[in-house]
Formats: structure tokens, sequence, C-alpha cells
């Protein structure tokens, strides 16, 4: 009877038949945006054929259930937006929140926890403090990226051709101080990248407030951004170490296995080697009228 039951618990639980089965298999292989998995992994996971898991693998990233990279297969912008009204950034907005409410009672400052959404960030998150009902933010509400130190800071980490590609036919201005051209704007996200990704914001939303921002950053770019924000007169420099570092600790939390992968490439990529001539032309261009800063 003993070896009639060991047998029983060796033989493994039949494959489910349908591909609803099969394809809920997979989808509860990733229990969060952070998980990365392999093919081999999720043949692992699954017990599915190597072939048969890839063969839905492919199907349901067509469908954008899941994304796909050199990295692995990860949650998709469907499955993330599955979890309720906040388009799946429940898991962003939980790790941020002790670091943003952190950072609200050292500085004394307002802090914001946006996302990138095409041409636009939205905000996540607000924490204020006394100056919080001078800064006309509000959870939910969209600005262009292209003018604010939070879209700045996420922009940084995308490659030029994304950049154009999101913001071209977007750009707008709306105070003297506001970007109005792509050239100027790349030219301002190559200054960020040189100061490690910090974004700086000075009148160009809205006079009179000043802004320094930092980008949560995933294996495969920005994920958010965090932002303390001032009057005019707030000596930015002073808090910018502390913006990147809670973004740094985000990224973290969210992303365990990034700083292992941060150490093996290098933090900088080298404009002359990775942008296209469309891109740099436009920069130079630009520097040679002057500095926009």
């Amino acid at each position: 009877m003993t070896a009639l039951h060991a047998e029983e618990a060796a033989t493994p639980a039949p494959l489910p038949q349908s591909m609803v089965e099969r394809m809920t298999l997979i989808m509860d292989a990733f229990t969060g945006r952070s998980t990365r998995l392999t093919l081999e992994d999720v043949a692992r996971r699954t017990h599915l054929p190597r072939s048969t898991a890839h063969r839905i693998l492919d199907q349901l990233v067509r469908l954008d259930w899941l994304d796909h990279t050199s990295s692995g297969y990860s949650l998709g912008k469907r499955a993330l937006g599955l979890g309720g009204r906040d388009g799946g950034h429940g898991e962003i907005r939980e790790a941020a929140a002790p670091l943003l409410h952190r950072l609200q009672i050292r500085t004394g400052m307002v802090v914001h926890l946006a996302v990138l959404d095409g041409a636009e960030i939205f905000y996540l998150d607000k924490v204020g403090g006394r100056f919080a009902l001078s800064v006309p933010t509000r959870v939910g509400g969209r600005a262009p990226a292209h003018f604010t130190a939070l879209g700045k800071a996420m922009l940084a980490w995308l490659e030029p051709e994304q950049v154009e590609a999101l913001i071209d036919g977007h750009i707008s201005r709306l105070t003297n101080r506001t970007i109005g051209d792509i050239g100027t704007l790349h030219q301002e996200l190559n200054r960020i990248r040189q100061r490690r990704g910090l974004a700086f914001e000075r009148g160009e939303r809205f006079p009179g407030i000043s802004c320094v921002a930092a980008a949560v950053r995933g294996p495969e770019g920005p994920v958010a951004g965090i932002s303390l924000v001032g009057d005019a007169r707030t000596p930015l420099e002073q808090v910018a170490p502390l913006v990147a570092d809670a973004a740094r600790q985000v990224s973290l939390a969210l992303f365990p296995g990034l700083a292992s992968q941060r150490r093996a490439r290098a933090l900088h990529r080298v404009a002359d080697e990775t942008w296209s001539s469309g891109p740099m032309n436009r920069l130079l261009a630009v520097a040679q009228n002057g500095d926009w800063l």
C-alpha cells in the first residue's frame, strides 16, 4: 500500500487540456510586476512542454498580457491593468509610500510620485506639507512630460528615438522657461544623464515653483519618478541627493536583483555611441545657440 501511494505521488498531474487552463497556468507563474521569467522558467513552473509554453507565451505577448525583452518575460499592460483603477500601479505606490512620507517629513516639501504615460506624466501620489495648497497638482492629474522635472527624469533613461516617438509633435510652451523644441529637450536630457539622473524644473510649468526629480528605474528603463517641490528660493541642490536615494530604494524594493545588474554595466550611455544621426544633429544645432539653463 505504501509503495502504491509512493508511485501515485511520483506520477505527475495530468496536463490541462484547454487553452484557457494552460494560459492560466502560465499567468499564475508571474507573481508580480517585478517577476521576470525565461522560457525555461515558465516550462519548469507550469510543467508544460517547452514548445507548448513557447507558443502560448508568444500569443500572450502579442495580446499585451505579457512583455518580452532580452531579460525574459514579464507582466504586460493588460495584466497590470486588471488590478483596478490604478492601472496596475498599486505595487509602485505601495513600495514608494514609506519613502515619500519620509522625504516629506525630512524636508517639509511636497513630494510627488508619477509614471510616464505617452507624452504625459500621470500623478500616482502627492504627499503635502505647508506648501501643498500652493502646488496645483493632484493625484490622478496629468501634465506634459517635457516641462516637468518628473517627466524629464524618466525621459532621460529612454533611447533618443523613443523620446522623439513620444514627444515630437507634442511640444508646447507654458511659460518662458518651458522647453519649446525637441532639440533643446535632447540637450536637457543629456545633462540629466550627466547628473546621474537628477532633473530640475524652475518655473517651466508654474512661475515661482521649482522641483527636483529622479526616476525609479527597472531592468528595462524608467517605471516611475519621485520629485520634491518648493518655491523658487528652495535650494534644490541640497535636497537632490535625498530624492535620488529614495528613487534608488524604490527601484530595489520593486526589483531586488537590480543592484547586481547595475554593477555589471556602465551607468552612463555615451551619446555618440547610442544616438542616431537625427537626434544628435538636432541637439548639436541647439548647442550652437547656447545653453538652455
